[in-house]
């Protein structure tokens, strides 16, 4: 490398005798007309010689040795100046980096580039790169699910429970930015253990698996699992959630769904439901090897909350009846009567122009059994309703119950999942909700609230301690000090107030809900048939 200290000083003697020899020709001396006369007088042999030194043009013979003298030290000023900046190292490249002898060199994005092999081996470092818009993002700041998203091209292995997000700047060896179990009741840490988790990952795309299947519309990665088979669950912590995230985050376009922990008679039971929410076949992933690309993907269900649509938070306002008539377009064209769902007595089927009352029946060592079921058919009857006992498991399908439900006036039943069928009446159909000491909270949560939502005429029949069979008499502390507050006392106390406790109505207590009832129900029915 030049010593420029050193160079300087021999270019301030240059520039001295330059100066001095400037002073003793005088450069101006040399007018056009002498320049012309000088011209003339040289041979046809050494005509004038133009010489290119930068842009200015000079003719060998005729100009003065000062004016080269000139040229000549700027000339080589520059070339030095050229030299010296190219031999200066970056300041990418520390003192303590690898010679420009060496044939490759890393930049600061760690890319690899091949050095030129000119003299000076000068490395050229690419600028790092932008940032990349393909991110991996959760949202976990709900107590109920966790939502993520991978906003670029996304390949999903299940054999090895990874959805990649593939970004050409992705380091490597491959980090997993992400874990998520992709079911909406993550305060429950051991449902949540019986639900698969996914990893979620960067990988450049020369570090991820070959697609076996392309799609090319989004994919939304949920679980089946947890009390999935409890029809309560299956609409609280699936169909439901399902609809707000499609209705959410799809507005425009139908996803690809992908379901984990998903059993083949799940998909049977709601396979009319399911295609409400997508046109493309459903993905069981866990019956898949195949490699499965797409341009996107959301992973996990938004949930507003036990049986509910918010409204607000929903881009186009849609609420619990906007769910309701999705429903309608399921079920509706399979015009089923659900005769199969239910018993009817001999005297319904003689008076069919009378309101029908569907009263839903619990059986077995379940808990909450009407005890004094019969008398309360009896007496439905007597005050003038159609019965039918409607027995769920009988149910060929669940257009089978939509059937029966959706031409009902009103419905009964104790507290349990069955209830759920509520959510097939039309809208101001009547709802009797026979609530167990201790639930008040609960039955509210899972249905009550809904009912009114629905526009449903709603009755709650509070059991008394006297119709409990939990009470050793009436004066038992259990049966008069309820602990259901809050949902962590409703699980401390489900064996209590839930499995063990069974119901046996007052009748004269029951007429009059029941006259209430078919009051609503015959004004419902004259009003929609």
């Amino acid at each position: 490398m030049l010593d420029l200290s050193r160079f300087g000083t021999y270019l301030s003697e240059a520039y001295r005798k330059a100066k001095r020899f400037m002073d003793k020709e005088d450069i101006c001396a040399l007018t056009p007309s002498k320049l012309r006369h000088s011209e003339s007088k040289i041979p046809e042999d050494s005509k004038p010689v133009k010489f290119w030194i930068g842009s200015v043009t000079m003719k060998r013979r005729n100009l003065s040795k000062t004016t080269i003298s000139v040229f000549v030290v700027l000339f080589v000023v520059f070339l030095i100046h050229q030299i010296s900046f190219t031999t200066i190292p970056s300041k990418s490249t520390s003192s303590s980096s690898p010679s420009f002898d060496s044939a490759r060199i890393r930049s600061e994005s760690g890319e690899t580039t091949q050095l030129a092999t000119s003299r000076w081996r000068v490395p050229i470092l690419h600028p790092p790169p932008a940032q990349p818009s393909q991110t991996i993002s959760c949202n976990r700041s709900s107590d109920t699910y966790d939502v993520c998203t991978l906003n670029g091209p996304t390949i999903l292995d299940p054999t090895v429970s990874t959805a990649y997000l593939v970004d050409p700047y992705a380091p490597t060896p491959i980090l997993i930015s992400e874990k998520i179990r992709p079911y909406p009741r993550k305060w429950e840490n051991d449902t949540m253990s019986l639900i698969s988790e996914l990893s979620l990952a960067t990988a450049p795309t020369y570090y991820t698996p070959t697609c076996d299947v392309q799609h090319y519309a989004s994919a939304l990665i949920f679980s089946a699992g947890g009390y999935n088979g409890n029809l309560f669950h299956d609409f609280n912590d699936g169909l439901l959630p399902l609809f707000i995230t499609t209705r959410s985050v799809f507005t425009d376009w139908d996803p690809v769904l992908v379901i984990l922990n998903c059993r083949d008679w799940w998909l049977t039971k709601y396979a009319e439901l399911l295609h409400q929410f997508t046109r493309y076949p459903i993905v069981n992933l866990d019956k898949e090897t195949k490699i499965h690309c797409f341009p996107s993907a959301t992973v996990g269900l938004i949930s507003h909350g036990y049986m509910t649509v918010d409204p607000v938070q929903m881009p186009r306002s849609e609420n619990l009846l906007s769910f309701r008539a999705l429903l309608g377009t399921a079920y509706e064209q399979q015009e089923l009567d659900g005769n199969d769902c239910g018993t009817y007595l001999s005297s319904s089927r003689t008076s069919p122009s009378r309101p029908r009352l569907v009263l839903v029946e619990r059986t077995g060592d379940v808990g909450r059994v009407m005890l004094n079921q019969a008398d309360v058919v009896q007496l439905a009857e007597m005050l003038g309703f159609e019965v039918i006992v409607f027995d769920p498991t009988k149910c060929r399908s669940l257009g089978e119950a939509y059937g029966l439900l959706n031409r009902t006036h009103a419905l009964m039943g104790v507290h349990g999942g069955a209830l759920t069928h509520a959510m097939f009446l039309r809208p101001g159909a009547v709802f009797v909700q026979v609530v167990p000491i201790g639930i008040d909270w609960l039955a509210e949560a899972c249905f009550g609230k809904a009912a009114r939502e629905m526009g449903l005429e709603y009755i709650e029949y509070k059991i008394d301690a006297s119709e409990s069979s939990l009470k050793s008499g009436n004066e038992n502390f259990v049966s008069k000090n309820p602990v259901f507050g809050n949902a962590n006392d409703l699980f401390n106390a489900t064996n209590i107030y839930l499995k063990n406790q069974d119901v046996k109505l007052d009748l004269g207590k029951v007429e009059k809900f029941l006259t209430d009832a078919y009051h609503k129900a015959e004004s419902f029915m004259g009003r929609e048939g």
